[in-house]
């Protein structure tokens, strides 16, 4: 697919073309040319999907439709989950975040920007960036992984597919959206650092680099201010810091203040509300309460989206159906990944005599329920995929059904029969659709009961069996040591059913890796006890030790560890080596040798730790990875890029990001737990020190270079006056006692003739030594 190409003048930010008095000519519409009230009424939806138009001035009306793993465009025009013109349904995000591969994520965006422009569709509502800071968040489906890195990089992946069709992405839901438990009004109780290094980093990754048309806030809030009113994070953070160009949209009914998010930096309340906050922004305007500055700005946004809409270039005719259910296929094989594989069980034998047990494998569960169901252009299953494939003998029994309906033991009892009576029992187990979903949470990570004792019984029949797994959250396999293969299929799209039957044969090479962590139990888990919160506030007590940061800060058995995934070739590693890059990061090489029989594709990744830091760090951090394709019994010298943006933390007493000199460990391996090979390597750092004030503590004084000969100057002098002064230094039990005590609160304590005056005039020369801003 080639990129679209552009041509003609282009208006001004702010501006949307307008039929102009002679034939094809286009004026610049701009807010100067709108009424205060048709300025209201552009910053909110016509309908549910729809912006409005400003027929006087030629402003046309443009789409907005849910993504973000294909295009559910409804029929009508009204708020709901009605049925929607049929679209390729791709891997949902908890599959495509598992490839590791943010070129994937392009090509899966191509396609569904392609399918976009053909339903003259302006701007696709994906992809979701969000953190799984737990398991049992219903959404989870929606969202790539427990690391923001990952999270953002196969997201700007996306955003660059789908705008390159000349469609809009909207990267979503910002920000710390990470429970539907009570999602419209919960308040996230989070502190600074792990705010900015966990929840935020993954949307700046994805704003940075894949720049996005629009992004949409999130319905909870973050310290008590809502999210479509939060000025901080609309304005100062995504604009001023990060340098968002784009619209911000209301997630639909997020917006409980008009006018105050307007003030913030929000652009656009979706749904319609059929005038009725516009008409409180008219009055605010009038009144003084609102800045029409503010609505300027806002209305100029949504003008610079019509004009951006407008400019797609031609779209096909048609849809290609065939080539984009292929394509499907293709990714979906890609996301499947390959738990365990005692005694090489898997690949299967073409003609070999198969037991396919479980409902899933006749009614796949391909996608998840919500706002991003697709109706999907056709479906495959993957016992009708296995029959096509193999040649010998396939015989299929339920062994429950997805509606609990029928004799359960009659269902077990057939399948147990014909898994003895097989070579290989494939058993398909997983969640049903009712189990997770947008709009609430899980209870648990665990299988139906029902789907649990036929997994043992099958085990009890048969040695050889093949477990494949359909889920959007974790789940918890009981008696999973005792399973020859296991198979994670997730949710696989469409085409899941023939990607799962490619990997079962062997036709497609297994090469996804887990993008979340597999605990061992519930209890586990970094949130449980702060999930999903109470009375309307959810506390983040874990901090930044979200996912397999908190398994391995606990050195914490886990079921699969982060990264983790096998595939049906082997491969080696090298010596790494660390080679400092332009922008003073790191380029991380390590040669990687295909020691099997079959072309492989292996995920490297790159991880960080910094011993004796002087912050609190994870153990270990994935700070780069790479997707190769090796060929067998050849090495492929393998190039990671580590940014130095990447290795910095945020300095909560600056407010800023700051990069910690020393020697750095950088760990290269196949998982979080599986690390092959490593170098060290010296980082000089940022030397961003934070000035020293009155609240600075006497040991934090004392520990400064340039502040403690300035002290123990200023202690000989007040010898004089008080000669026990002069030992004050020395007193190590005295200076033990004091360490902690603010040097603001010195003057007149104990009849010390310590003046404020004194300790000021020593702070300024201390910083001014040090080369760190007065703090007034």
């Amino acid at each position: 697919m080639s990129d679209p190409t552009t041509s003609g003048s282009q208006p001004a930010a702010g501006a949307a073309s307008a039929p102009g008095a002679a034939g094809g000519d286009t004026v610049p519409v701009t807010p100067a040319d709108l009424t205060v009230a048709e300025k209201a009424g552009l910053t909110s939806g016509a309908d549910a999907w729809h912006t409005k138009a400003i027929d006087r001035l030629g402003v046309p009306a443009i789409m907005v439709t849910d993504g973000p793993h294909g295009l559910r465009k409804e029929a009508g025009s009204g708020p709901g989950l009605g049925p929607s013109v049929p679209a390729t349904c791709f891997p949902p995000a908890v599959a495509l975040g598992a490839s590791f591969d943010p070129v994937l994520a392009e090509r899966v965006g191509e396609a569904i920007g392609t399918e976009a422009a053909i339903e003259d569709v302006a701007v696709v509502l994906g992809p979701g960036i969000n953190i799984k800071r737990s398991p049992l968040c219903g959404r989870n489906f929606e969202y790539f992984s427990e690391d923001p890195l990952l999270s953002g990089l196969m997201g700007a992946g996306l955003v660059r597919g789908i705008q390159s069709r000349g469609v809009g992405a909207c990267v979503k839901h910002f920000a710390a959206n990470n429970q539907e438990t009570d999602r419209m009004r919960v308040s996230v109780d989070v502190d600074a650092r792990t705010l900015r290094e966990i929840y935020l980093r993954g949307f700046e990754i994805a704003v940075r680099e894949g720049r996005p048309w629009t992004l949409m806030c999130s319905y909870n809030r973050i310290e008590g201010v809502y999210s479509a009113q939060n000025r901080w994070l609309l304005t100062e953070v995504l604009r001023e810091e990060w340098g968002f160009d784009g619209l911000v949209v209301s997630d639909w009914g997020a917006v409980a203040d008009r006018v105050a998010s307007i003030a913030a930096g929000l652009d656009l309340e979706m749904p319609a509300t059929g005038g009725y906050t516009d008409g409180q922004v008219v009055r605010a305007v009038a009144a003084g309460d609102l800045a029409e500055a503010d609505l300027d700005t806002a209305a100029g946004r949504v003008l610079e989206l019509v004009r951006r809409a407008g400019q797609r270039p031609p779209a096909p005719a048609q849809l290609n159906v065939d080539a984009h259910h292929d394509l499907a296929r293709e990714v979906a094989g890609r996301c499947v990944v390959l738990l365990q594989n005692t005694d090489e069980l898997l690949p299967l034998a073409t003609d070999a005599r198969l037991a396919v047990i479980g409902a899933f494998a006749q009614q796949p569960r391909y996608q998840g329920a919500g706002s991003s169901r697709i109706d999907p252009t056709r479906l495959e299953d993957a016992l009708t995929e296995i029959r096509a494939l193999g040649t010998g003998e396939v015989t299929y029994a339920p062994g429950f059904t997805l509606d609990g309906a029928g004799d359960v033991t009659a269902l077990r009892a057939e399948a147990v029969r014909v898994a003895a009576g097989a070579e290989v029992a494939v058993l398909f187990l997983g969640l049903p659709p009712e189990a997770e979903s947008e709009g609430f949470d899980r209870e648990h990570l665990d299988l139906p009961a029902e789907q649990v004792a036929l997994l043992a019984e099958v085990l009890a029949a048969t040695e050889n069996v093949v477990l494949v797994l359909s889920h959007g959250g974790v789940v918890h396999v009981p008696q999973a040591e005792q399973v020859p293969a296991i198979v994670d299929a997730s949710l696989l799209g469409q085409a899941g059913g023939g990607a799962t039957a490619d990997v079962l044969f062997g036709r497609v090479n297994p090469s996804a890796r887990l993008s979340e962590t597999v605990p061992l139990r519930l209890a586990d888990t970094p949130a449980f006890g702060n999930f999903p919160g109470e009375n309307g506030q959810v506390r983040y007590g874990e901090g930044q030790l979200v996912g397999y940061r908190w398994y391995d800060a606990r050195t914490m058995p886990v079921a699969f560890p982060f990264g983790h995934g096998l595939s049906y070739t082997t491969f080696s590693y090298g010596q790494a080596s660390v080679v400092t890059a332009d922008d003073g990061g790191w380029q991380v090489r390590v040669p990687v040798t295909n020691t099997g029989g079959r072309l492989g594709r292996e995920v490297v990744q790159v991880y960080v730790s910094l011993s004796g830091s002087a912050v609190s760090r994870p153990p270990r951090e994935l700070k780069g990875f790479a997707s190769v394709e090796i060929p067998p019994g050849q090495t492929a010298e393998v190039e990671v890029a580590v940014p130095r943006s990447a290795l910095a933390v945020w300095d909560v007493r600056t407010g800023s990001w700051w990069v910690e000199g020393g020697q750095y460990l950088v760990q290269v391996g196949a998982s979080s737990r599986d690390l092959r090979t490593s170098a060290t390597v010296e980082l000089p750092g940022d030397g961003l020190q934070a000035p020293l004030t009155r609240e600075s503590s006497l040991a934090e004084v004392l520990a400064d270079r340039h502040a403690a000969p300035l002290v123990a100057q200023a202690v000989q002098q007040l010898a004089d006056q008080v000669p026990a002064a002069a030992g004050l230094l020395q007193d190590e039990e005295m200076m033990t006692l004091m360490s902690s005590f603010p040097v603001g609160r010195l003057p007149g304590y104990g009849g010390l003739p310590i003046t404020e005056q004194l300790v000021d005039d020593l702070l300024s020369a201390a910083n001014a030594a040090r080369g760190t801003p007065e703090v007034g």
